[in-house]
């Protein structure tokens, strides 16, 4: 099987669904610090920020040609949640504990996209080399992929998956979080 191949099924099949889980794990630390009532809106929000920026780029390689342009935009990206990711735990070390637990979440959650954007760079290293080069001749597109990665389902099977493990719970923390952030302000 060539190599290419064996690293899109591993990106497809064990780290995006892993990054997935290691997200609710860090969600369920989150819930069981009450996070709400210690870091609150301001976490939460560098939560969803980061959820955006790893979700984005996953988004773009799974629907579109991965491109200069592609790279480029998960390469920003990433630069953009390592320093969000760095924010994050400075501001909530000192307010609220950080378990065990969470922190081997964080070591999943920094470590797996840095390992899936190596895979896409080497998956598409030409590209990755226009990049670099500036050779950005026929680079700057987004064309839809001409057969999905995996099977046809599988984009929407990891899109319900993800909203199940990450979206839907971060969405619950950012309410829980908004609903205590006002009921404060109004006492």
């Amino acid at each position: 099987m060539d190599t290419s191949l064996l690293l899109i099924s591993a990106l497809l099949y064990f780290f995006l669904p892993l990054w997935g889980i290691a997200g609710f794990v860090d969600w369920c630390c989150h819930r069981a610090t009450k996070i709400e009532h210690t870091s609150g809106i301001k976490e939460t929000l560098m939560h969803s920020v980061m959820g955006i920026q790893m979700g984005l780029p996953i988004v773009l390689c799974l629907v579109f040609d991965v491109n200069a342009l592609i790279l480029l935009i998960c390469t920003i990206t990433w630069v953009l949640h390592e320093i969000v990711a760095h924010m994050d735990v400075r501001y909530a070390s000192p307010i609220r504990e950080i378990s065990i637990w969470e922190m081997h979440a964080h070591t999943y959650l920094g470590s797996l996209p840095l390992y899936m954007l190596t895979s896409i760079i080497l998956i598409n290293w030409d590209h990755f080399l226009k990049l670099i080069t500036l050779d950005f001749a026929g680079e700057i597109t987004f064309k839809l992929l001409d057969s999905p990665y995996g099977t046809a389902s599988y984009l929407p099977a990891y899109l319900t998956f993800m909203a199940i493990v990450c979206i839907f719970p971060y969405m619950e923390e950012n309410i829980r979080c908004l609903y205590v952030y006002f009921k404060g302000r109004k006492n």
